[in-house]
């Protein structure tokens, strides 16, 4: 279980490490959608993503489950096709430790320099679910590092959840929180501050149809298997883990999918519009705004911009 104070813990521990994002507005976003958009811009976050927030608070919390700092000295070790792992090398480069990282061989181009940037060591494997698990099981045996999973850890939620606590105190009349779902350490995070802070908000996740498995869990109530990487949101191509599909089931209201060109179109009117980078996974809950799966009309919408790491030589745009 985690609660309020485990969150405002991981925030008081992460502070020093991490930005306090700015909330942005568009009034010609608002105009398309019918409603007030409030973007947590995470696209400005340490590593350009969100997930400095888990890895901070997760490389700052050892020892635990450490036994020793002999032991945590060992490293830590994760999967990631990309954000994580760059936070992660950051988090561990800080404290003075090893990261080893585990990579799909299809992760954006970008993203693996930014973890060979921060001093991660990275083992390359097969773009599925069950290589990355597999490779990183054997990477720990090999190095006794401390594993820091990208989302199924309380840890990383805790911190993760501290995006939205950030978001409730700049604009505490929020009547919705959306949230791209991928393995969902953001959005059982989300759920949980938006839950603690704001009981009547609506919370609401948002992922690709390619990468539906989210819904299809929500719907079923079953962590359904992860569908195939064809989806350009490539942070969102995880399943969801045992400890982040309990809590969105509890505290989630509802689970929406948007196609591939909805995701482009949102990502380049971000980037037309408001005038700052985001990334595919990122654009995901605008999308589903733009095409409106959710009403947002007349109403007072958080959406988490979740990071800006993109490759220029590969706009989903160009041809």
């Amino acid at each position: 279980m985690i609660t309020l104070s485990d969150i405002r813990a991981a925030h008081e521990r992460i502070k020093p490490h991490i930005h306090r994002t700015p909330v942005l507005t568009s009034t010609v976003l608002n105009t398309l959608s019918s409603g007030n958009l409030y973007f947590k811009c995470e696209n400005f976050q340490k590593v350009a993503a969100f997930k400095a927030r888990g890895a901070f608070n997760t490389v700052y919390s050892l020892p635990y489950p450490a036994a020793s700092d002999v032991e945590a000295a060992k490293g830590v070790a994760t999967h990631s096709s990309g954000n994580h792992a760059a936070a992660l090398a950051l988090a561990a480069r800080t404290r003075g430790i090893a990261a080893y990282i585990v990579m799909p061989e299809d992760a954006p181009e970008i993203k693996k320099n930014a973890v060979r940037r921060y001093g991660g060591i990275i083992t390359f494997c097969e773009p599925t679910l069950a290589a990355r698990e597999s490779t990183l099981a054997d990477v720990i045996t090999r190095t006794g590092a401390v594993e820091a999973h990208p989302y199924n850890d309380v840890r990383v939620i805790a911190g993760q959840a501290t995006a939205t606590v950030e978001l409730l105190e700049d604009v505490p009349d929020l009547d919705v929180v959306i949230a791209p779902v991928g393995g969902g350490g953001l959005m059982s995070g989300t759920a949980l501050a938006a839950t603690y802070l704001k009981p009547n908000i609506r919370i609401i996740g948002a992922e690709p149809e390619l990468a539906g498995d989210a819904a299809i869990s929500f719907r079923e109530n079953r962590i359904a298997l992860p569908m195939p990487p064809l989806s350009i949101a490539d942070g969102l191509r995880s399943s969801l883990g045992t400890l982040t599909f309990p809590i969105i089931k509890e505290h989630v209201d509802e689970i929406v999918t948007v196609s591939e060109d909805s995701i482009v179109t949102a990502m380049r009117q971000i980037w037309e519009v408001m005038k700052i980078i985001v990334e595919p996974s990122c654009a995901v809950p605008f999308a589903a705004v733009m095409e409106g799966k959710i009403d947002v009309r007349g109403k007072n919408v958080g959406i988490i911009l979740t990071g800006g790491n993109v490759d220029l030589e590969r706009l989903p745009w160009q041809k």
